[in-house]
C-alpha cells in the first residue's frame, strides 16, 4: 500500500477545514495578543512586604481593539503578574467578545484535536481553555443560545457544552443572562 502523499493530505484537510474565520482574540498566540495590547503598571496595597505601595507591580492589559482589560497584582514582581493578567485578559476576552461564525463545519482545528468522540478533553488550567470557551460561546451565539444546536455543529453534547461554559463562572453568568434576554430558561 503507496504512503500518503501529504500534499494530498493537506488539501484534504483544508477542504474539511471550517471557512475562513476571523480569529478569536483569546485564540491568538502571545505575541499576536500583546501586539494589539496595551500594558500598565501601577501600585497597590498587596503583598511585597517593604516594597508595599513603594513599587509598581500591579500589571494591567487592555486589548485595545475591544477595551476590555485584565489585571493580576497578587504576586510580588511584574514578571510574575504578566503571564497571570494575560490569563485573565483571555479569560475576559472569551466571556465578553463574540465573533462571527461561518455557516457549515465551523470547528477551528483546536476543537477538532480536543473533542474525541463527542467529549471535550481540557482542563481549565491549560493554556488552551479560553480559546476553547471563546469557539464554544461564539457558536452557542451564533445558535442563539439553543444548546443542542450549538453542541450539533460543534460535534459534542449539550451537556458537554454546558460543562465547558460552566466551568468559568462569568462565562456561566454572560450565557444565562443572555438565555433570560431571548425569553429562554437559565441553565442549572
Amino acid at each position: 500500500m503507496p504512503l500518503p502523499d501529504p500534499d494530498v493530505e493537506r488539501l484534504l484537510r483544508s477542504l474539511d477545514a471550517p471557512a475562513d474565520r476571523e480569529p478569536h482574540p483569546a485564540m491568538l498566540s502571545d505575541d499576536d495578543l500583546l501586539a494589539a495590547c496595551e500594558w500598565t503598571r501601577s501600585r497597590d496595597g498587596g503583598p511585597g512586604g517593604q516594597n508595599r505601595n513603594k513599587v509598581e507591580t500591579v500589571v494591567t492589559i487592555v486589548h485595545t481593539p475591544t477595551g476590555i482589560s485584565a489585571k493580576a497584582g497578587e504576586r510580588r514582581s511584574v514578571r510574575e503578574n504578566r503571564p497571570v493578567a494575560l490569563r485573565r485578559l483571555r479569560l475576559a476576552l472569551a466571556t465578553q467578545h463574540r465573533v462571527g461564525v461561518p455557516s457549515g463545519d465551523c470547528r477551528s482545528e483546536l476543537w477538532r484535536e480536543r473533542v474525541k468522540k463527542g467529549k471535550i478533553i481540557l482542563s481549565t488550567k491549560h493554556r488552551d481553555f479560553p480559546a476553547m470557551l471563546a469557539e464554544a460561546l461564539d457558536v452557542i451565539h451564533a445558535s442563539g443560545s439553543d444548546m443542542k444546536t450549538a453542541a450539533t455543529r460543534l460535534d459534542t453534547t449539550p451537556s458537554q457544552l454546558i460543562k465547558l461554559v460552566k466551568e468559568h463562572p462569568p462565562a456561566w453568568s454572560a450565557l444565562n443572562e443572555a438565555r433570560r434576554a431571548k425569553g429562554l430558561h437559565a441553565l442549572r
